[in-house]
């Protein structure tokens, strides 16, 4: 049985991506916000508010997760495109998810989403191959991460946090 917390698998952490895996993880980021916005679409407060498994987030809680953490992998990727080597600020998601704001009701977060995974994609898109090796670096986690590992961690994570979703709604 797969563990309800890693649907997928691991998240990978490659440090070099192929041409044909920079384009795979950059369609998966344009395509996100409508595989989203369609698992949600006419969901009911209550299947909204119901763990996607013990002791996890509500579907709510995901979807305004991922307008989080997506806002924060752009930045991260902005830095990392503008400086040399940034240090990247860490954030307590686990403490963002219990935020007031978590229990709006999602379509905010799918409006963010959709015009944020618009920008994104263009700006991997217009990408040079010398731009995809430029690193930032996690300081809690003291290591060094590419532009081309962030595109395929969060192809993955949002794909991952679908898979919790469609748990729910079917």
């Amino acid at each position: 049985m797969t563990d309800p917390r890693f649907p997928l698998g691991p998240m990978p952490q490659p440090l070099t991506l192929t041409p044909e895996e920079r384009a795979e993880a950059v369609g998966a980021i344009r395509d996100f916000p409508d595989q989203l916005r369609a698992a949600v679409a006419n969901q009911p407060d209550a299947v909204l508010d119901t763990p996607y498994r013990d002791g996890g987030w509500t579907v709510r809680q995901v979807v305004h997760h991922l307008a989080d953490s997506h806002m924060n992998a752009v930045v991260r990727l902005k830095l990392a495109l503008t400086e040399d080597r940034p240090t990247i600020r860490p954030y307590e998601e686990g403490e963002w998810a219990k935020l007031p704001d978590m229990r709006l009701p999602v379509a905010p977060s799918l409006a963010l989403l959709g015009g944020l995974h618009v920008r994104w994609a263009a700006l991997l898109e217009s990408l040079s191959p010398e731009e995809w090796p430029r690193e930032w670096t996690h300081p809690a986690l003291g290591q060094a991460y590419t532009v081309d590992t962030l595109a395929a961690m969060y192809a993955w994570h949002g794909l991952h946090h679908l898979a919790h979703i469609r748990r729910v709604v079917g």
